[in-house]
């Protein structure tokens, strides 16, 4: 395995790093935050001797820390686990002269405006969009298109930060909250777009050089950004081979990741859409990082590829466990977060009773919650096996009512 400069602030005592990788201690240069490792001391002393703790790790200057480590200890590759470090680790190969992701590619993954104008171009389905520098960008857009609208910023990830405008007071609202906003309300950061009627899916795999490896969709039970604004469940189903949105997500996929600059070496992907009532797919995002919430672990649960894994895994130089897309997945399976409520947590008292399913408790009984802060955002997680994907529905929406006739916020 070469030497690697790795970008991640992922605890080390939930994402064992060093078991995902072939060897760690005399190749990778770990680049990491102080509270990533707390409890987990053993395991950086002894896999990770070349390592930087840097407390702001989103900041310019960690940026410039990993470059020094990485000329430091002689890096010839850079890998990251999580969105926000995309295109941080794209500059970082430009600067050392090291291959896989560039720029380029990068920024399409990331920027949703220039993932959209690419698409666009490419005759992919998007919604009508435009980049929001300033209030009159966003006034421009909704007198040309009208309520409701999604303003979002462009290198968002989880749905944070979105807002849906449906009339001029929720305008004024969002235009108030710049003083409160993580992202600065500054040219390049906002866009806004149409608002999308249809069902929303997801397509989840291995992509490398322009094409795609293996991949399969899914279907989300609602939107994103609502689960954050109405506090609602967030779960997926697994679509059957024989289901005709399966065809067409997988061509939607397959589209997207060709019309966008290609990284030369594999990465995982995470693809969302909508497909409308007239059965036209419309692309809402991807990007080059594994899909997050439980998308991960349902994948493997059918195709034994864990994709965070597998993602780190080729961005190290290592070979991919599989090669090949599979003619159909090994099961049908879903899943459900349930979100926090307000107060103090009372779980149900004895185990769900509906066949097939597994309930874990992701809150400890008497944590106060103040409901849904971010999309993974959960109290406790289902997942459901069954032969078929309304079946799996069907025991997740039994365990979904059993849950709330059950439950307590004090």
């Amino acid at each position: 395995m070469p030497r690697i400069l790795l970008l991640s602030r992922q605890p080390l005592a939930t994402r064992p790093l060093h078991q995902w990788l072939d060897r760690t201690a005399d190749d990778v240069i770990l680049l990491t935050t102080p509270k990533a490792v707390a409890g987990a001391e053993d395991v950086l002393a002894e896999h990770f001797p070349m390592h930087r703790l840097v407390d702001s790790y989103h900041s310019w200057s960690a940026e410039q820390a990993a470059e020094e480590a990485a000329r430091a200890y002689g890096a010839e590759l850079v890998a990251s686990t999580s969105e926000s470090d995309v295109l941080r680790a794209a500059r970082l190969r430009a600067r050392l002269g090291l291959p896989g992701q560039d720029v380029a590619s990068a920024t399409a993954y990331r920027d949703k405006v220039v993932m959209k104008r690419l698409a666009r171009a490419a005759g992919i389905g998007v919604p009508a969009f435009a980049p929001v520098d300033s209030p009159a960008d966003l006034l421009d857009f909704i007198e040309a298109e009208g309520f409701p609208v999604v303003v979002k910023p462009r290198l968002g990830a989880g749905a944070e930060g979105v807002a849906i405008l449906r009339g001029p007071a929720d305008v004024t609202a969002f235009l108030d909250r710049e003083g409160t906003s993580d992202v600065p309300y500054l040219p390049a950061q906002w866009m806004v777009e149409g608002f999308v009627t249809g069902e929303f899916f997801h397509v989840d795999g291995i992509m490398r050089d322009g094409r795609i490896v293996h991949a399969w969709p899914g279907q989300y039970t609602g939107g994103l950004a609502e689960r954050i604004h109405d506090e609602l469940h967030i779960g997926s189903v697994l679509l059957a081979p024989e289901d005709l949105r399966t065809a067409v997500m997988r061509r939607m996929a397959e589209d997207v990741v060709a019309a966008l600059p290609a990284a030369p070496h594999p990465l995982a992907f995470h693809l969302e859409a909508w497909i409308g009532p007239d059965g036209v797919p419309v692309l809402c995002e991807i990007a080059s990082r594994a899909g997050g919430s439980l998308v991960g672990e349902q994948y493997e649960r059918v195709f034994g590829v864990q994709l965070a894994r597998e993602g780190l895994r080729a961005q190290c130089g290592s070979a991919l466990a599989r090669t090949t897309q599979p003619a159909a997945p090994s099961a049908t399976v879903g899943w459900v977060i349930v979100p926090p409520g307000h107060g103090a947590f009372v779980p149900p008292a004895r185990p769900c009773p509906v066949p097939g399913t597994e309930m874990t408790l992701m809150r400890e009984p008497g944590a106060q919650c103040k409901g849904v802060e971010h999309v993974g955002d959960g109290v406790a997680s289902f997942f459901v096996q069954a032969e078929t994907a309304e079946s799996v529905r069907k025991l997740l929406a039994e365990a979904m009512e059993w849950w709330h006739e059950n439950t307590a916020w004090q």
